[in-house]
This record gives C-alpha cells, structure tokens and sequence, in this order.
C-alpha cells in the first residue's frame, strides 16, 4: 500500500499519487498517460497531472490496481 509521507516531491497536489516503492516498471504510463510522466532522471514514475474525468480518474484506478509493488495511491490532498 502506497504512503503519501514517502511520495516523491514532484506529484501533482491531489488525490493520486507515487510513493518511493515506484520500481520503474512502465505501467502507470502505459495505463494513464495522461497523468503519470517518469523522472528520468530518478528512474521512476510520479503524478505529472491530476486526473480530471472520468474516463483520466478510471485510467489512474486501473494502474493503482494494477501496480505490482502498490505504489501508487489515492489518498493525497
């Protein structure tokens, strides 16, 4: 389970987004394009841009649940 005290400091401020456990594995981006982006050089995703429909909310809840280390998360200011 993501810990929004361990989210990296660039995520967008809201309700979504990436904890230090990020391994860098491409699927949030594949998932959500829209609203995950990879710190390159850090080698790890993050919230690049809220959500902000449905469809773009949907899209981040399919790779929070598919994220295979757990962490992303949606309890963010």
């Amino acid at each position: 389970m993501a810990n929004k005290a361990d989210k990296w400091p660039q995520n967008a401020s809201g309700k979504f987004y990436v904890d230090q456990q990020c391994i860098d594995c491409d699927l949030c981006r594949e998932t959500a394009p829209g609203s995950f982006t990879r710190h390159d050089e850090g080698g790890y995703s993050f919230v690049n841009k809220q959500p902000a429909t449905d469809e773009e909310i949907a899209q981040c809840m399919e790779a929070l649940e598919g994220c295979p280390v757990e962490a992303i998360g949606q309890d963010g200011e």
